[in-house]
């Protein structure tokens, strides 16, 4: 990234390990969500749903969480999220697709009723 591009000024590496770890908190903030996020290829909604694909496979519920709920934050409504994952659990394996589901639940719930209708 040169000078002259757009930083989006994502601090969720930091915001997660402070001063642990900073060659992660630097790849985090700075290549992942700083470039690779804002590449032009594919919309930030589309992002999620790839980046929801993957965890769901790989079975990373804690990576999961913090993703779903992003994907809301991108236009990804609620029964979206479900439908993508009971279609995963055919492709990834029915307890990756079970695990996913536990988690966007605790996720919906987290959030509270109010906001998480708007979702769906």
């Amino acid at each position: 990234m040169t000078d002259d591009d757009t930083q989006t000024g994502w601090t969720g590496g930091r915001d997660a390990f402070g001063d642990f770890a900073p060659g992660m908190v630097h790849y985090t903030d700075a290549v992942l969500f700083d470039e690779v996020w804002e590449r032009n290829g594919l919309s930030k909604r589309d992002r999620s749903l790839v980046t929801i694909a993957a965890l769901t496979a790989l079975g990373k519920t804690d990576q999961l969480r913090f993703h779903l709920g992003f994907a809301r934050s991108n236009g990804v409504t609620d029964r979206e999220l479900e439908e993508a994952l009971l279609h995963l659990a055919f492709y990834t394996g029915w307890p990756n697709g079970m695990s996913g589901t536990t988690v966007l639940r605790d996720v919906i719930e987290d959030d509270g009723d109010d906001e998480s209708e708007q979702h769906r």
